[in-house]
């Protein structure tokens, strides 16, 4: 900070502070620069490869030995494997025989929507229980 000593007669010995504001500009100009040049650094660019989509029919798939395992609670609370029935105290003992058989322990689970919420994370946990290693919650329905 500078200052000024007048040399007038009626305001002898008065200090006037004045500020010196080219630092302050010199700081403001280097972070400016600095912000300028890490901005387009700081955004992302995701590349996506969207297949496009084809309007050709498709033959149906053959038939897979090997069928998903789909677990669904309906909104009684019944539950059900692959569309038969099973009682929850043999849910977990028949998804080890199923899961026994095949070499992917993956299950799928599909609740309804007004399904109870008490019954459908029992089911998903003796699922866990039963052997089932990854569970895939399905958003469409089953066919």
């Amino acid at each position: 900070m500078g200052m000024n000593v007048s040399s007038s007669g009626s305001r002898k010995n008065r200090v006037s502070p004045n500020m010196n504001v080219t630092p302050l500009v010199d700081v403001v100009l280097v972070l400016l620069i600095i912000f300028m040049v890490v901005t387009p650094l700081l955004t992302k660019n995701f590349w996506l490869n969207i297949p496009k989509k084809d309007t050709s029919e498709t033959p149906p798939p053959p038939d897979d030995p090997d069928k998903p395992v789909i677990l669904t609670v309906d909104s009684k609370g019944v539950i059900k494997i692959n569309k038969q029935e099973v009682p929850r105290a043999e849910l977990k003992d028949k998804l080890r025989r199923i899961f026994a058989a095949r070499k992917d322990q993956i299950l799928f689970f599909d609740a309804e929507n007004d399904a109870p919420y008490g019954i459908a994370t029992e089911a998903m946990d003796l699922a866990r229980a039963g052997g089932a290693r990854t569970i895939s919650i399905l958003t469409e329905k089953p066919q």
